[in-house]
């Protein structure tokens, strides 16, 4: 009987919550620290991830990402990847939805982006770097990052339009795996924002 070889499975891991998470402000690159239930979410990626292998681990350079990292127990392994920060938000940065939206009342973040940060397609080409990278890796990968950013993520590795990252929504300290299906023409989600470690 012929094996077919294993094929490799992205695990994506968002940072645990911060205070702005909490009041839905956009954290781009402020660099915030976790919460206390933020730590202890972060902590119980540990139990999740324990006994699995991963042939490289990254995480962003922001302390929210890196912390979470630590917390989960890969601090010791992980690499610092800058290509895996948040969004750079510009002039919304710690801004909501609603302040954006008592100036610009049909903005969407996913449709209109944000003045003096990244544009989208800035965004979306960051992600497109991170799946060649992932693509030319043998073995399963562990990524520490942040929500906004791996929603785009997502939307390379499936060859969506970066718009469609508006339907993948991500809780913090979630967990979600990409692979393929078949084979490696055949991108999958195999699960998403499975967060039922996470304390409410």
């Amino acid at each position: 009987m012929i094996m077919s070889r294993k094929l490799p499975q992205i695990y994506l891991a968002r940072h645990g919550e911060t205070a702005w998470a909490l009041t839905g402000q956009h954290t781009g690159r402020t660099d915030i620290p976790l919460t206390d239930r933020g730590e202890r979410n972060a902590r119980s990626l540990a139990g999740r991830l324990r006994g699995l292998t991963f042939a490289a681990v990254f995480a962003s350079p922001l302390q929210r990402a890196r912390r979470t990292c630590e917390l989960a127990g890969f601090g010791s392994v992980a690499r610092t990847a800058p290509d895996l920060m948040e969004w750079d938000y510009g002039v919304y940065e710690g801004l909501t939805t609603d302040d954006v939206r008592k100036e610009r009342p049909d903005w969407t973040l996913m449709r209109d982006g944000c003045p003096g940060g990244e544009t989208i397609e800035e965004v979306n080409a960051r992600a497109g770097r991170v799946v060649d990278g992932l693509r030319a890796l043998t073995g399963d990968v562990l990524l520490f990052s942040h929500g906004h950013f791996l929603r785009f993520l997502a939307c390379r590795w499936l060859d969506l339009p970066p718009a469609d990252a508006r339907c993948f929504l991500l809780s913090t300290a979630s967990l979600s795996i990409l692979g393929y299906e078949h084979g490696p023409d055949e991108p999958a989600v195999r699960l998403w924002n499975d967060d039922r470690h996470v304390e409410l």
